[in-house]
């Protein structure tokens, strides 16, 4: 909904991504990489029908999950989207938010958890080429990585420590 664009319309435009030569990375989707007939589907098949290049898929990852289990959550999903379309991934945007009626995040030491766990996993993946933490500004227990823009968080002391 933030491009608020079909998938149609970001077929029509892609060649004049294309004629910069530069290596391409799909649109990013927020939910859905993974499933046949979605917008990231309809895209990658459109592409492909019009033999158009696509050099890599950019994802983005939020999950609802605040337990242990969130890291073998996103594992699974990249997993799944690298199995349907083999291609390298960049995932551009992730973290832990619950996008419910209300939106909800884990503590700042349940985050942390999450960054040192999924690093981890993430840089066991060969096909993951890219990801980086969506860290809104930090007002509490939140996705930030700093507070007042120098003060690491718990999750953004995780994250530099990763890196």
């Amino acid at each position: 909904g933030q491009a608020d664009m079909t998938v149609a319309q970001a077929l029509d435009l892609w060649p004049q991504l294309q004629s910069t030569g530069m290596r391409l990375g799909s649109p990013s989707v927020a939910y859905g990489g993974d499933t046949p007939g979605g917008w990231l589907d309809r895209f990658m098949s459109g592409a492909a029908a019009r033999g158009y290049r696509v050099d890599f898929i950019t994802l983005h990852w939020y999950g609802s999950d605040f337990s242990a289990a969130a890291v073998g959550q996103l594992k699974s999903y990249l997993q799944a989207v690298y199995n349907r379309y083999h291609k390298p991934i960049w995932l551009t945007e992730y973290a832990l938010i619950n996008f419910t009626s209300a939106q909800k995040y884990p503590t700042q030491a349940q985050q942390a958890a999450f960054v040192t766990g999924s690093t981890q996993m993430l840089d066991t993946l060969p096909y993951v080429e890219r990801y980086a933490w969506f860290a809104l500004p930090s007002t509490g227990d939140d996705t930030g990585l700093y507070t007042n823009g120098t003060t690491a968080t718990e999750a953004g002391a995780a994250y530099r420590a990763a890196r």
